[in-house]
């Protein structure tokens, strides 16, 4: 293991009707109160209701954020900057998913600086301080809810990218699985896919002596593959809800990587896809990451062995290493088509016409991946292997 140290100040307030606790926790930040939730379920199922109400209960003034994108904007950061200066919010409130989150964690600093907050996210300026936020999660997928990463997408340049700071974890994040009943099939697909693969941005990694960290990140992986089916024949079963919310907080709350550093290449390539194309982020991650997979696979075979053997039930007698590596990502690739999620970017309708201009945009800082360093010709091969 490498020398760590792990700091995480989130509380975590979990299970059900849990929303009520913003009744003492909001007056330990502040009176005035932004609101921003996304583009308006909470107010279908009820939890719009709820929050308001206990606004008005302790007194809190508020105001309205509405309309944040699944790949949340800058612009929608800007507006939200805009309000919180212009009234004098003193604490901010996420009622959403993981978009709803990041762009709530960007408009926290944006409050408190006086340039662009787009500085922030390309990482020209390092944020010191931020509006304190709080969050009610709405969707199991990126674990925005108990880190301090964001990601945002500028629209008019086509430019994605993710960014974080100590200073932009929530104060507290509520979860209540009942609060995820009502997400559509294919967003819990894509929510599932997305935990999934950030224990594999966790699990791909050349440090030595991390047998603990390796067991939770396959134990977590084994949970999701065991639920997930049984979830999506029923998507307002509580314990199911229950499982796979749990899943994406620790899958990126910094709790499976103490001790080493994960690789991220992926994520980063999907981020270029997503800036040119706007499709969901874990569609994109089912399609390049089996791809990844393939491309990277000689950089330690024996850790790809593991997985296959240990996650995913691969046979390995009689088996030379590379293919049981191989069987292993031919799983993973079987195991997503199984739940519906997309295998191809031609399932996007996306072609080979910007593939350059997709590899620009993820080498924008340079090259990247920490299990094997990737240039421009290795993520247009990974890019083109994935159409």
């Amino acid at each position: 293991m490498e020398n760590f140290t792990y700091y995480n100040p989130t509380q975590l307030i979990f299970g059900k009707g849990q929303v009520e606790q913003l009744e003492t926790e909001i007056p330990k930040y502040g009176k005035k109160v932004l609101l921003v939730y996304g583009g308006g379920s909470i107010k279908q199922n009820g939890l719009y209701d709820q929050v308001v109400n206990l606004f008005k209960k302790i007194n809190v003034e508020y105001v309205e954020l509405s309309g944040v994108e699944p790949n949340p904007r800058l612009s929608t950061v800007h507006r939200g900057v805009e309000i919180c200066k212009t009234e004098n919010i003193e604490f901010i409130l996420a009622v959403g998913g993981g978009s709803v989150i990041d762009c709530t964690k960007a408009i926290s600093v944006g409050a408190k600086y006086n340039g662009d907050a787009w500085d922030i996210v390309t990482k020209k300026y390092i944020p010191t301080e931020a509006l304190p936020f709080g969050t009610v999660l709405t969707i199991a997928a990126t674990g925005s809810e108990m880190n301090a990463g964001s990601v945002i997408t500028n629209w008019e340049t086509k430019e994605k990218y993710g960014w974080g700071s100590p200073v932009t974890y929530p104060k507290f994040s509520i979860l209540d699985p009942s609060n995820t009943f009502t997400v559509p099939e294919n967003q819990t697909i894509y929510g599932m896919v997305d935990i999934m693969s950030h224990v594999f941005e966790h699990y791909f990694h050349h440090t030595k002596n991390t047998p603990l960290q390796d067991r939770f990140c396959e134990s977590l992986l084994k949970t999701v593959i065991e639920t997930a089916p049984k979830l999506l024949e029923n998507l307002e079963n509580y314990e199911l809800r229950e499982t796979i919310l749990y899943c994406g907080t620790i899958a990126l709350n910094g709790q499976l990587s103490m001790g080493y550093h994960g690789d991220w290449a992926t994520h980063n390539i999907e981020h270029a896809v997503s800036a040119v194309y706007d499709i969901p982020h874990g569609g994109g991650l089912a399609i390049i990451f089996p791809h990844w997979m393939k491309h990277t696979l000689d950089e330690n075979v024996s850790r790809f062995v593991q997985l296959a053997v240990n996650v995913f039930q691969v046979d390995p007698s009689g088996k030379d290493d590379r293919t049981i590596a191989l069987e292993g990502i031919e799983k993973l690739r079987e195991f997503w088509n199984s739940i519906g999620a997309p295998s191809r970017l031609q399932d996007y309708n996306i072609g080979n016409e910007n593939i350059e201009l997709m590899a620009d945009k993820a080498m924008v800082y340079g090259e990247f991946g920490n299990f094997k360093a990737l240039n421009k010709e290795d993520v247009t091969a990974i890019l083109t292997a994935s159409l």
